[in-house]
C-alpha cells in the first residue's frame, strides 16, 4: 500500500475503500468525469484549493440523496476524492496530488475545458 494513498476508513462498521494511487485507472477516472454532476463536483473541490475539505451536504445536487451517495461513491472509487467521516459529515477532498503524479495535466486539463464549456 502506498503511504500516500488513503487507506480505508472504517466508522461503525462502515469502511470507505479507496483505491491506492497505483491502483487508479484512466479509463475510470474519464469514466467518471463523462457525467457533468460529477464534474461539478470535481470543480467546486478545485474551486475549494488544495487539501480543501467539503461536505456531501455542501454540495446542492438536483438529484435525490441516494443519487448523490452514488456519484461520491463513482468518484470515490475511481480515485478521484477521498471521503472521510468526521462525526456524522462524510467529507470529500479532490486527489490531486495522486492524479497529477499518475496523469500530468490532466485534472487542470479537464477543468480548463470544462470552464470553457460553461462560459458558451
Amino acid at each position: 500500500m502506498n503511504p500516500s494513498a488513503p487507506a480505508p476508513v472504517t466508522v461503525a462498521g462502515r469502511t470507505l475503500d479507496h483505491p491506492d494511487r497505483e491502483r487508479i485507472r484512466l479509463d475510470q477516472v474519464l469514466q467518471a468525469l463523462a457525467d457533468p454532476l460529477r464534474l461539478s463536483v470535481l470543480r467546486r473541490l478545485a474551486a475549494a484549493g488544495p487539501g480543501a475539505e467539503l461536505s456531501c451536504s455542501d454540495f446542492d445536487l438536483p438529484v435525490s440523496k441516494s443519487t448523490s451517495t452514488h456519484h461520491f461513491r463513482v468518484l470515490r472509487e475511481a480515485g478521484l476524492i477521498a471521503q472521510t467521516y468526521r462525526g456524522t459529515a462524510k467529507m470529500n477532498a479532490l486527489r490531486g496530488a495522486d492524479l497529477e503524479q499518475l496523469f500530468p495535466g490532466l485534472l487542470d486539463a479537464v477543468l480548463s475545458a470544462a470552464a470553457r464549456e460553461r462560459a458558451r
